[in-house]
């Protein structure tokens, strides 16, 4: 939550195109060490009572415009007028979806056909026979427009978005990160091209899973809120277009936040003019609006009482890590040892846990070919994770900085709570050197791409990465805060319940 506060057009047929995982001190003494372990407790009677959560936040009284302005009378939120005119246009929508289903889309005639052409035909009928093809009510009006919200790191686009949805009494509603959902995406294409009947020699047939996908998720859902919408998989940048032309047509509203204008999303990736459709749709079916009020609120919060980034240089860490992770195992009902995480069928071991507390090194979960779906197996089994040897990360390592980023969006979006043992202070940790690699000459002889096009692509140049490593500083800043970790104890919401 960057919180304002203080302190293809192409088919996917016949054959699967696949998730890509991303290839996507001396010794001090155990007073300083409790001491860092229980800052977040000793913290609690400073943290606001109102701060948001990422999971479905509810709004108690007042709308959503005057539970912000309460906040700020608090002082639990700076103000910010950019801000506001932004929850004034999404609380207006919020009371349009109080009652709003997308059941007359779902039932109607026009799901297989665009809105245009059928207010053509209608027309085109009324002036020859004068007569209405349809009676009116059979034709449902358009559906409303969500909206796009793009900016800088830490500028509030979640937290906002969080207030819209936490206040919106509507049970057909979802909020997801959007890897999650791309996850979701193709689970699902993947469940009903596995359901297909064996094919029989010489009877070949083709079958396209995505609208069918579409038109489900559409049934459960009338409102999609996208956190962190990004496109930087081939993969998902196939499906998109398809996938939300269903969605829209079906009556599906979207509001997505974004660190990328829509212009810009999947920028200088592959085949990038078969994904440009989909942002002309995205811009027609949401309103686009720009947050960036150079302020990243992430940054002006209390680090607080515990340290939980430590340098490896600093004589001494391992052992003040080893009594952090000893002091929170303790209160575990569990016995420390490995564990073994089954996601999608594969068996991923991380080598030290406890309970929901896991002990891992940065080669451990970003040395491996992990993606998405084992970080999010991972948040949901673990609220505190020690991440040990972060190395200074260079270009040369596109896919380890790719899958920490990943790593920390997951993370950040499900309130897991990280402590960090890395080379070098955190502005500092990823240096934009050492670009050339062996393996990007040989993925561009394997694709047949000259060097002056390589120059273009994301996939080679790091521009993607360098882009994202942005919002992975400010997130992590955030993860140091003690608002950060109460949010994120999990034993005191279980207490609570």
């Amino acid at each position: 939550m960057a919180a304002n506060m203080f302190s293809t057009a192409q088919r996917c047929a016949v054959t699967f195109v696949p998730f890509s995982n991303i290839p996507t001190l001396t010794i001090i003494r155990s007073q300083v060490v409790s001491n860092t372990i229980q800052g977040y407790t000793n913290s609690r009677k400073l943290c606001s009572s109102t701060s948001f959560s990422s999971h479905s936040p509810t709004i108690d009284s007042g709308d959503t415009v005057t539970q912000y302005d309460r906040l700020v009378q608090r002082g639990s939120l700076r103000k910010d007028a950019l801000q506001r005119c932004v929850l004034q246009r999404l609380a207006r929508l919020q009371q349009t979806l109080q009652n709003y289903s997308n059941a007359p889309y779902l039932n109607s005639p026009p799901l297989t056909m665009n809105y245009d052409r059928l207010q053509k035909r209608t027309e085109s009928s009324l002036i020859t026979t004068g007569v209405s093809a349809q009676k009116d009510e059979d034709v449902p009006p358009p559906p409303p427009k969500g909206f796009y919200i793009y900016g800088d790191v830490g500028t509030g686009k979640t937290m906002l978005m969080d207030m819209f949805y936490g206040g919106l009494q509507n049970n057909q509603k979802k909020r997801v990160h959007f890897n999650g959902f791309m996850l979701d995406i193709h689970k699902r294409i993947h469940r009903r091209k596995r359901s297909l009947p064996r094919r029989k020699l010489g009877n070949m047939f083709t079958y396209d899973p995505i609208s069918p996908v579409a038109v489900e998720i559409s049934r459960e859902t009338c409102l999609l809120c996208f956190d962190e919408f990004q496109v930087t998989d081939i993969a998902d940048a196939v499906i998109l277009r398809q996938l939300f032309q269903t969605l829209f047509k079906t009556g599906v509203v979207v509001v997505a936040t974004s660190n990328r204008p829509p212009d810009d999303l999947y920028k200088n990736g592959l085949q990038r003019d078969t994904f440009l459709p989909f942002i002309d749709m995205l811009k027609e079916s949401c309103h686009t609006i720009c947050l960036d009020s150079g302020v990243d609120y992430r940054r002006l919060q209390e680090t607080g009482a515990g340290k939980r980034y430590f340098l490896t240089g600093e004589p001494g860490t391992d052992v003040v890590l080893d009594a952090m992770f000893d002091e929170l195992a303790f209160t575990q009902n569990s016995f420390t040892g490995p564990k073994v995480l089954t996601v999608l069928g594969r068996e991923v071991m991380l080598e030290k846990t406890c309970g929901s507390v896991a002990d891992c090194t940065f080669h451990e979960l970003c040395g491996r070919s992990l993606g998405a779906s084992d970080y999010l197996e991972m948040a949901r089994l673990f609220d505190t994770v020690f991440i040990r040897h972060v190395p200074m990360l260079t270009l040369r390592m596109k896919d380890q900085v790719r899958r920490f980023t990943t790593l920390v969006d997951n993370f950040y979006d499900k309130k897991v709570r990280v402590v960090l043992q890395a080379a070098a202070p955190l502005e500092q940790l990823f240096t934009h050197t050492g670009g050339d690699d062996e393996r990007d000459q040989q993925l561009l002889d394997d694709l047949g791409l000259k060097e002056e096009v390589a120059e273009r692509l994301t996939l080679f140049t790091a521009e993607e990465e360098i882009f994202a490593f942005h919002r992975t500083v400010s997130r992590l800043a955030q993860m140091q805060t003690d608002t950060y970790w109460v949010e994120g104890d999990r034993s005191k919401k279980h207490l609570d319940t």
